[in-house]
């Protein structure tokens, strides 16, 4: 397994962080906690876990397809989430994205995100797989 260590960003992305929103190492990807936010790092849906879910998911498959992968290649994600409300609907999109094909999952119900208006943040894994031959 190869360790080299490709950053992967499909928006312009300052040095003045201290993190990457994805990165690469052989054929696994870690995706950062990512939150429900436009290219310009707004909410999208105040308010609404259901869309702030399925943006988040949006900016993962980007991010996948820039090193070759999609949202199908997650095997695992761990979700922090502030609210109980509307939660159950997040498994919705779930279904939406993996289909049949379920990544492990943690639920963390935590008491503050660091991006106002946030209700969620999810971090994921992926393994890619290897392309046909």
């Amino acid at each position: 397994m190869s360790t080299d260590r490709q950053a992967v960003t499909v928006t312009p992305w300052s040095p003045r962080y201290t993190y990457v929103p994805a990165l690469k190492v052989g054929n696994m990807v870690f995706l950062s906690g990512t939150t429900g936010t436009d290219d310009h790092g707004n909410i999208t849906a105040p308010g609404d876990i259901v869309e702030q879910t399925r943006q988040i998911f949006r900016k993962f498959e980007r991010l996948l397809n820039e090193v070759g992968g999609t949202c199908n290649d997650i095997v695992s994600t761990t979700d922090f989430y502030l609210t109980e409300e509307n939660y159950h609907g997040t498994a919705q999109v779930r279904r939406e994205v993996f289909a049949t094909n379920f990544p492990t999952s943690t639920g963390v119900k935590i008491a503050g995100l660091l991006r106002e208006h946030a209700l969620i943040e999810i971090s994921a894994i992926a393994i890619l797989r290897d392309p046909p031959k």
